[in-house]
């Protein structure tokens, strides 16, 4: 991969985070490559301007922190359609980051200009927000998009708040899920908030939808994985008391109202992600957060 601008995303309020982006740079510098060099809590007009104002667009997307900033910088820059390389700078093993390793002895450099890697196209969520008995030019009133997941809670901050969401796919009224909330996950997300509330893992390449909800109050309410292809939508119920709340990737979108519901598809376009040939592979990932048995002879190796 030919590199003449790299933008260089770095966790806010990380020291560690802030002195491996500068040694980024420096090691980028070295190669005669330009970069940019911003924090994660940036506002989309700083994005705007690198994309816009600079002579030359970024070539990649060089994100320093764990899985939580990565997906931000996936749904901010999602609209610009650049291969991102995120690795691991202050937090555990994820699923979505490079092991820092790479960066600090500085083979990166060498993986990309030698294209040892795969672009993992990962597929995203798309939601739009109705109100409902408009015209249909009319009736959305915010679209937000999701690498991981869209997921439904109240909004009170009680003790144990439930809410009933009804669900229809394809057109379909399927079922009316009663408990703390409901999880609507791509295979991506499969392993984060869905797998904490009991869902499946799915992996990353089966173009599925999981649909997850959270501590039912009946046992009937099971996960179910759909294609994802399919249309889903959520509506309040309305005898339910209580708003609920939208949330994307662990972030607060906007409270559905009881005249709102949801329409929830797959993406517009996928997220390109940098994967080296050298780093874990999804199952040894796997294997180390999820302390699996692995390959018992790699752990025990005999002398």
């Amino acid at each position: 991969m030919k590199l003449s601008l790299v933008l260089i995303v770095y966790r806010s309020n990380s020291s560690i985070a802030l002195e491996a982006s500068k040694f980024c740079e420096q090691v980028l510098k070295t190669k005669n490559i330009k970069s940019n060099r911003i924090e994660s809590d940036f506002h989309k007009d700083e994005i705007k301007k690198i994309f816009y104002d600079s002579e030359l667009q970024p070539d990649i997307g060089i994100v320093l922190g764990g899985d939580g900033t990565f997906l931000k910088c996936a749904n901010a820059l999602g609209d610009y359609d650049i291969p991102l390389l995120s690795i691991n700078i202050g937090g555990n093993l994820g699923f979505l980051t490079q092991e820092k390793d790479f960066l600090f002895n500085k083979s990166f450099i060498e993986i990309l200009e030698n294209k040892e890697y795969i672009i993992d196209f990962r597929n995203r969520l798309n939601c739009n927000v109705c109100i409902t008995g408009a015209s249909n030019g009319e009736k959305i009133i915010k679209s937000f998009d999701a690498l991981n997941d869209f997921y439904f809670k109240s909004v009170e901050e009680d003790i144990s708040p439930t809410n009933q969401i009804q669900i229809e796919i394809d057109n379909e009224k399927v079922n009316e899920y009663k408990g703390d909330g409901l999880i609507i996950s791509t295979s991506t997300g499969s392993t984060a908030y869905s797998m904490a509330a009991g869902g499946p893992i799915v992996h990353p390449s089966i173009d599925a939808m999981i649909i997850n909800p959270i501590c039912p109050m009946s046992l009937a309410s099971r996960p179910i994985v759909i294609p994802n292809t399919s249309k889903v939508v959520i509506k309040p119920v309305k005898k339910s008391k209580g708003e609920i709340k939208l949330w994307r990737d662990g972030s607060k979108c906007m409270t559905i109202k009881e005249t709102y519901y949801c329409e929830i598809k797959k993406g517009k376009s996928p997220c390109r992600i940098i994967r080296f040939k050298k780093s874990n592979s999804y199952y040894n990932t796997l294997i180390k957060k999820l302390d699996w048995k692995g390959d018992l002879s790699l752990k025990n190796p005999k002398n």
